[in-house]
């Protein structure tokens, strides 16, 4: 890229920060046995949420950005609020392409998420995207919200640094990618499995039953696929005690609900809970 226009201090004492700092403690936690849970965002991208999800205790924030209408500069402003609350951010790319997946990474986001992954090639051509040369083919573009919006003391260390923790995590939903399910999690450089049950339960015939016993045999046999080659392997559930039974079997993280639910599930406890006292 053109070298951006900025302002360097001469001043020895001043240090940039670490910009790969929140990616390294996502990684231990990784490298760990904890069960990491994930807040999704769908539709209120706003700031105060980072800060709310922070507070819940979630060990990530998960951007559905496939099928949302997120803009540029509020993706932007809640990405660095999620960072600045110390929230690792893995966004869902919409598509397999360069130029969105860098909006993303460059944004901030530590991970990428990809729908629809079906082949090894796929995982692949996404790692190509998301590491720097030699590993990748990703452009270089500090002094975004990657590096805090300050241009990185050592270059060569920040674009070791991001290679080193960046989160590739494959998305299995389709029967197709089921039947490759092998080929995919054995793929050198995968970091996360995903197992996305609803489009999966539809692809299988069963739309919307995660828990049908052809769906459930699917995401069973898919995560033990993740155990044998060591891939941390994620989902969401109909609830927490299905989501008990996967991590007894394996299972390592969890992409739980969304602000919308969150507010309609309050939302309706609040109002049954008044209109329960006006009756008594």
């Amino acid at each position: 890229m053109m070298a951006k226009a900025i302002s360097k201090v001469k001043d020895s004492t001043r240090k940039s920060p670490d910009p790969v700092a929140i990616e390294r403690e996502f990684r231990r936690k990784l490298k760990s046995t904890q069960v990491l849970i994930g807040g999704i965002v769908a539709e209120f991208i706003r700031p105060p949420l980072a800060k709310v999800y922070a507070y819940a205790g979630f060990d990530f924030v998960y951007l559905e950005t496939e099928h949302t209408l997120f803009n540029g500069p509020e993706l932007a402003d809640f990405v660095l609020a999620c960072r600045d609350n110390k929230l690792p951010v893995i966004a869902k790319t919409p598509q397999l392409e360069r130029a969105a997946i860098a909006y993303l990474l460059d944004a901030g986001v530590m991970g990428i998420q990809l729908p629809r992954t079906e082949s090894r090639e796929d995982l692949l051509e996404l790692i190509s995207y998301v590491k720097y040369p030699p590993v990748g083919s990703r452009a270089g573009a500090p002094g975004y919200g990657n590096t805090y919006y300050i241009w990185p003391d050592d270059p060569n260390g920040w674009l070791k640094g991001c290679n080193e923790t960046t989160v590739v995590v494959g998305h299995i939903e389709t029967a197709k990618g089921y039947e490759n399910a092998e080929k995919i999690i054995s793929t050198p450089g995968l970091d996360m499995l995903y197992v996305g049950p609803y489009d999966l339960s539809i692809s299988l015939g069963y739309p919307g039953n995660y828990d049908h016993p052809v769906v459930a045999k699917a995401t069973r046999e898919i995560m033990e696929l993740c155990v044998k080659h060591k891939v941390p392997f994620g989902t969401s559930t109909s609830g927490a005690k299905v989501a008990g039974q996967l991590i007894k079997k394996g299972a390592r993280f969890f992409e739980t609900v969304d602000e919308m639910m969150l507010i309609c599930e309050g939302a309706v406890r609040t109002v049954d809970d008044y209109r329960a006292v006006a009756k008594s």
